[in-house]
């Protein structure tokens, strides 16, 4: 892709969400899309909202789990980046047509009080680490799930142009020591309106939610990026994600880890 083709998609990406519209894959307009291309289009996205006014405050880690995966026919994680207007308070509620296909996943966060970047190793993430919590991630599509012409899927590069599909962070009041829990055995009873839809553990995230975030400080260091102090990493969903179609209530029980909700009007 050109420079001017990159900047154009971020474009149509951004004015997609500004009019609650889906856009047609990139990797159809684009064939042969590189992920360096997709992280690029990701990156003119970030530009354009920091130019109006929005705080970069943390990053996200998706397709973490096998199955997700294994549906995108890929062996990688991808990352996206958390706006400041992103952010709902547990409990809260989801303005009626904020998104356009709202769907929620169950994830560990991590809050960080010192910087990472590049190679660094589990023991590093943790020291930098301030605190874990539960939370919820809100996906959201500006691009079509499946071309409506060919029928043909999103695949990885549609997503990551897509800003790996985020959409809004809900962060659970409790806040624990990652030295002190094994993440790998927090989990979540996830229910929409009363009823479970998915349940999971920490260990379906590269079978340590930790190892996200070495992965992540990786994939950043080659792209001239890094993790601040201050920042939220959401470490990848150990769930599928859940349907919030409106009206939905959705709740997410960690057990002893903690809890959070969110409604959509």
């Amino acid at each position: 892709m050109t420079d001017e083709e990159i900047h154009a998609a971020a474009q149509a990406l951004l004015a997609a969400e500004d009019a609650g519209r889906q856009i047609g894959l990139l990797s159809v307009q684009h064939p042969g899309m590189t992920m360096d291309e997709a992280y690029a289009v990701q990156a003119a996205l970030m530009t354009a909202k920091s130019v109006a006014g929005r705080k970069v405050i943390g990053w996200k880690i998706g397709l973490t789990s096998k199955a997700m995966q294994d549906a995108l026919k890929i062996d990688t994680p991808d990352s996206g980046v958390l706006f400041d207007d992103m952010v709902f308070e547990s409990g809260g509620v989801v303005p009626e047509g904020r998104f356009i296909q709202p769907r929620v996943e169950a994830e560990i966060a991590f809050v960080m009080k010192a910087p990472l970047e590049g190679n660094v190793t589990r023991e590093q993430v943790v020291a930098a680490t301030d605190f874990v919590c539960p939370s919820l991630e809100i996906l959201d599509t500006r691009i079509f799930r499946a071309d409506p012409s060919s029928g043909k899927t999103r695949v990885i590069v549609d997503t990551i142009a897509d800003n790996a599909a985020n959409a809004g962070i809900v962060l659970g009041n409790q806040r624990h020591d990652p030295r002190l829990v094994d993440l790998r055995w927090a989990g979540a009873i996830v229910a929409r309106d009363g009823e479970v839809e998915e349940t999971g553990l920490g260990a379906g995230v590269l079978n340590d939610p930790v190892m996200g975030i070495v992965w992540l400080a990786k994939r950043m260091g080659v792209y001239g990026q890094s993790i601040k102090p201050g920042q939220v990493i959401l470490s990848g969903s150990f769930i599928r994600p859940v349907e919030c179609p409106p009206g939905s209530h959705v709740e997410a029980d960690f057990g002893a880890f903690g809890h959070v909700e969110v409604s959509f009007a």
